[in-house]
């Protein structure tokens, strides 16, 4: 742990900076890749609605698996070499870091509220009364609240109210979106970042920001399926009326369909990963049966030969999976209620949804229009981190700086920020003036 040591020693050397306009830092903690992105005070250019990263890092995952962290040593190292190679680009050190996942069993309930108003105008009293009404309806033993945002306003029968504060009506309703974590993944989440000697703030659900990073804001008002292809996990956002209206999770990925190659051709996980790389598909291709692949063989027996085998095997082995995840999202999507507008698009993100042919089999297991998503707000990116798998850390400081509004809401020292992330301490309700004070 000596590079931890070491950096505990750089900060206490750097205690001056203190006072500074604090770096915003996201971290991608996922199975497959640990990446941070850090955006300077000065990033953002309000203008055209993009930013600037100042440095980008990312490094091999260990100690994660399958959406879960099982060795807390190696998640906290390979935490620390991501974030700092991204300081390094950077050039300056991040005191704390939001992390976003899609572990941790994500899942998301609508709640709403009803108040009684006066013969006065709609105040910021009554917003805090309506979202404290919504937040005491919430019962989720062993889980952790990580967003609260507020769906639509109604005002008597007037719906779709973005901002009714001074409105005149009888009654107020609030419908809330609750997206919640695992209190368990919460609490090693937030003790792998504070050992890597990083100030934990918060966490955010990968699909919701992939989807901030990917989607154009037609496809949020319209609706859209954002769904974030991992490798331990596939995640899933729902948009409808520029709000998020559901998130769920499914703990199979990418890695899942390694595995199944290893084991479908005695090849090693290594030898697997490369050959799905070079050579996988789920949709079948010209010639595959006469074309044959080889793959190294498992263990260490310098007499063994390559495993040789047609590209069809291949596809036959990806193909499966590929479609058994995208059924099971499906199907959780309609037992779930998720309310999908009938032209709502699919955006794929995530490093598994690169994989050839993944769009081609989502189009028929949804029936709708699939496009591959990109981080479309941070047009400076190097090719090497501008691809369908760095959506979420991108998301993570697009949420930072032009939202969206929020009931759960982070205020550094120094001073407050209408864009800032969540506490990853403080309770929902005391959190609820906080927000209205700072978002509306």
């Amino acid at each position: 742990m000596s590079r931890l040591e070491d950096r505990r020693e750089a900060r206490d050397g750097l205690k001056a900076l203190a006072g500074r306009q604090p770096v915003v830092a996201a971290l991608d903690l996922g199975a497959s890749k640990v990446t941070c992105f850090i955006m300077k005070p000065g990033g953002i250019n309000r203008e055209d609605h993009t930013l600037q990263t100042a440095g980008v890092g990312h490094v091999q995952s260990r100690g994660v698996r399958g959406g879960s962290i099982v060795n807390m040593d190696e998640a906290t190292d390979a935490i620390a070499q991501a974030v700092e190679r991204a300081e390094t680009v950077a050039g300056v050190s991040v005191q704390g870091v939001a992390v976003t996942t899609s572990g941790g069993q994500l899942a998301s309930h609508r709640v709403a509220s009803e108040i009684p108003l006066g013969a006065r105008p709609i105040s910021d009293v009554d917003l805090s009364r309506a979202i404290s009404a919504a937040v005491a309806q919430v019962r989720l033993p062993g889980r952790r609240l990580i967003h609260l945002l507020p769906i639509t306003w109604s005002v008597d029968s007037q719906r779709g109210v973005r901002d009714p504060r001074s409105m005149f009506g009888k009654v107020l309703r609030l419908d809330l979106m609750v997206v919640s974590i695992s209190e368990a993944m919460f609490q090693m989440l937030g003790f792998c970042v504070e050992r890597a000697h990083l100030e934990f703030r918060g966490v955010v659900a990968a699909p919701f920001a992939s989807g901030l990073a990917a989607l154009e804001d037609d496809e949020m008002d319209l609706g859209c399926i954002c769904l974030d292809m991992g490798g331990g996990s596939t995640s899933v956002a729902v948009f409808a009326g520029g709000s998020l209206v559901h998130v769920d999770s499914l703990a199979i990925g990418g890695g899942h369909v390694t595995a199944d190659i290893a084991r479908g051709l005695s090849t090693s996980i290594a030898g697997a990963e490369r050959i799905k790389t070079l050579h996988g598909s789920a949709i079948a291709s010209a010639n595959e049966d006469r074309e044959m692949i080889e793959a190294p063989p498992r263990g260490d027996d310098p007499g063994a030969g390559p495993v040789i085998a047609p590209r069809s095997l291949l596809k036959g082995i990806i193909a499966p999976r590929v479609e058994e995840t995208l059924e099971l999202l499906r199907e959780r999507l309609r037992a779930a209620g998720a309310p999908l507008e009938p032209s709502a698009g699919v955006v794929l993100t995530g490093g598994a949804s690169q994989l050839a042919g993944v769009r081609e089999v989502a189009v028929r297991v949804f029936d709708r229009p699939v496009r591959l998503g990109r981080p479309r707000r941070v047009p400076h990116l190097a090719d090497a981190a501008s691809g369908p798998a760095f959506c979420a850390a991108a998301g993570v400081l697009q949420r930072a700086a032009f939202g969206p509004r929020e009931a759960v809401t982070y205020k550094p020292k120094g001073g407050r920020s209408r864009s800032a992330l969540p506490d990853a301490h403080a309770t929902p309700l005391t959190r609820a003036a906080v927000w209205l004070r700072d978002n509306l």
